[in-house]
């Protein structure tokens, strides 16, 4: 795998390759402004290496495979940029796949444009900001691949089937593995960010628009029913809940077990177990409101809509009274009244007295009623007008979350908030900012104003609200915030991006130790987008992957036609304990949604065991890594 970057998305993916899919990884960064560019020297390389090494003892603490042994495999390049060359030398011909992730589109696409050329099989993963130049960049390099594919096919039929090396590394062949992914950090990061303000972590996998997690829960008392979740991933080491104990090795029967059947579970005693649960909101839902019909209490105002109520019941009482002091039919008294009412009517200088002191009180609400009906008019011709404009925060609003900035990453994770009906006040010093104009079409309230001025936060209701995002492009105003949030509420949920990602740990350390009461996550960009990237570099049907102590789950959507594992075989039977495992089926790939999931997920979880799978089902399974080489056809690779 070859990483190419300027920033520290491209260190932390290739600390995530290494460490968790176990690749080889060449590294290629600027040079380091401080010594002049030599290869394999200066601070890019001793920051690469402080990652490595640090990898390395989260493998040896609980990343990695239990029975693999894992020596730092790092090569770092320095460059100014990714030329012809420079992709050369870092083996792009070679390569099993290529992450572009430097902070300009033009760069990446430059580059990918040069690596598709030196290498057709090579699968390419972008990073862009701009997401509709990314999909026409994604389906150009997609064509230029599959091309020279059938090109090269054809020269090598022409010659008697002679070429002789059939693949690169052996990660070829497979149609999802030439394939061109383009990410942004907007779109990987909202998930994790998401899920952080809602249950407190950022290990969450995202399939098909479902947020999951994987929750460790503590072994069942005697005569206690554990809840099994959406299924049972792993069962945990029968030390792990004894401080003094070491963790065993599964061949012993005391490390994890990855995919236990039923029988395991069932006979598991004193175990913790890894449940796959669905990511869920628990506060307030959002009010209901037919799409396309504003209600008519947003017309017009509270006090608006008494003062007209009370001049119709006005109207009401004088007819009535007319018709007892005139006897006349009913209609003829109202009509008379409305008469009286606009001033219309002849002065009754000859009727009788009450009908005269009815006259004059018609007169009398028929002038307080001219006012009304000119605020009404006005009032509704400005909510029409500013139909489109920024909500403010009800007076009543509580269990909501606060977000404060509406950049790239704000705008991204305000509409995942809103895709699970989470009510969200935003906060944006920037009238003009890219957010705005998704705020209004989600009709979401926005307090305009710097956040860190007194009373910015009241106004968005922060005392009132469940969780507080504070995800400005500033990482003091995002630190400034919650710890004024902090002294508002001390027990407020509170998740604030961070830059760096040391930085970011070190804020979350104080946090914890001045508010242990509280929920607070430091969250990096890099950090949370590296490991969709890096599932990217696998292959498009790697989702992510979950740590369950030295091991790893990887989760991944395949399509069950080429496989025999799977095609023609009921769910229980393509279900291989400690290798596989089949969680869910993908209706709207073959366009049926009955018993689906939510809509716009097309997931059915509760698969009966008797399900046979069909060529044309894509299934989202669990697996570990040499159970999903295995399944895909992929040779596993020695450690060195």
């Amino acid at each position: 795998m070859v990483v190419c970057g300027d920033d520290g998305l491209a260190h932390r993916l290739a600390t995530e390759l290494r460490g968790v899919y176990r690749e080889q990884v060449v590294l290629v960064v600027p040079p380091s402004r401080r010594t002049p560019p030599q290869p394999m020297a200066g601070r890019a390389r001793a920051a690469s290496a402080a990652l490595f090494g640090r990898m390395v003892t989260a493998v040896n603490r609980g990343t990695g495979d239990a029975d693999d042994t894992l020596v730092p495999d790092e090569r770092v390049m320095e460059a100014a940029e990714p030329t012809e060359a420079v992709l050369a030398d870092a083996g792009v011909d070679r390569a099993a796949a290529l992450a572009l992730v430097y902070d300009d589109d033009e760069t990446n696409i430059r580059a990918a444009l040069t690596a598709r050329r030196l290498n057709p099989r090579l699968r390419l993963v972008l990073r862009l900001y701009n997401r509709r130049l990314g999909q026409h960049i994604e389906e150009l390099l997609d064509q230029a691949a599959e091309l020279a594919a059938d090109a090269t096919a054809g020269h090598r039929d022409g010659h008697g089937g002679h070429g002789g090396h059939g693949g690169h590394g052996g990660h070829g062949g497979h149609g999802a593995d030439i394939a061109t992914t383009v990410l942004s950090d907007a779109d990987t990061t909202a998930p994790a960010l998401v899920a952080t303000a809602l249950v407190g972590t950022s290990k969450v996998v995202d399939a098909e628009g479902l947020l999951l997690r994987a929750v460790e829960r503590r072994p069942p008392r005697p005569g206690e029913v554990a809840d099994p979740g959406l299924c049972t991933l792993a069962l945990l080491s029968a030390t792990s809940n004894d401080p003094a104990g070491a963790e065993g090795s599964e061949d012993s029967g005391d490390g994890p077990r990855l995919l236990p059947d039923a029988e395991a579970v069932a006979a598991a005693t004193g175990r913790g177990a890894v449940v796959l649960e669905q990511v869920s909101y628990s506060g307030p839902p959002l009010p209901a409101r037919r799409a396309g019909v504003m209600p008519f209490a947003s017309l017009f105002s509270a006090r608006l809509r008494w003062s007209l109520a009370g001049l119709v019941a006005a109207v009401v009482a004088l007819a009535v009274a007319l018709i007892v002091v005139t006897d006349d039919h009913p209609l003829r008294a109202i009509y008379i009244t409305l008469l009286d009412l606009f001033a219309i009517n002849d002065p009754a200088v000859d009727a009788p007295l009450g009908r005269q002191v009815l006259q004059l009180l018609s007169g009398l609400v028929g002038l307080l009623l001219l006012p009304v009906l000119l605020a009404a008019v006005l009032e509704a011709l400005g909510t029409f007008r500013t139909a489109s404009a920024l909500r403010k925060p009800p007076r009543g609003l509580s269990g909501h979350v606060v977000l404060l900035g509406l950049g790239k990453i704000g705008t991204r994770v305000l509409t995942r908030l809103r895709e699970l009906h989470i009510p969200v006040v935003c906060v944006e010093a920037d009238p003009e900012a890219r957010g705005m104009a998704v705020a209004r079409r989600l009709r979401v309230p926005v307090v305009v104003g710097d956040v860190t001025q007194e009373g910015v936060l009241e106004s968005a209701k922060i005392h009132r609200a469940d969780a507080l995002l504070a995800l400005t492009s500033v990482d003091t105003t995002n630190l400034e915030a919650v710890l004024y949030a902090r002294s508002v509420r001390p027990d407020l949920r509170a998740v604030l991006r961070l830059y760096d990602d040391d930085f970011a740990k070190a804020v979350y350390r104080t946090l914890r130790t001045a508010h242990p009461a509280a929920l607070t996550r430091s969250r990096s960009v890099s950090h949370l987008a590296a490991p969709a990237f890096a599932g990217a570099m696998m292959g498009r049907q790697i989702l992510g992957a979950i740590p369950v102590e030295r091991r790893v789950l990887l989760f991944a959507a395949v399509v069950v036609d080429g496989h025999p594992q799977l095609e023609g075989r009921t769910v229980a039977e393509a279900f291989r304990p400690g290798a596989w495992r089949v969680l869910a089926l993908d209706t709207a790939a073959r366009g049926d949604t009955a018993g689906a999931e939510p809509p716009g997920s097309g997931l059915v979880w509760d698969l009966p065991d008797t399900y046979v799978l069909r060529a044309g089902d894509r299934v989202v399974l669990a697996a570990t890594r040499r159970g999903l080489a295995e399944l895909l056809g992929r040779r596993t690779r020695s450690p060195r």
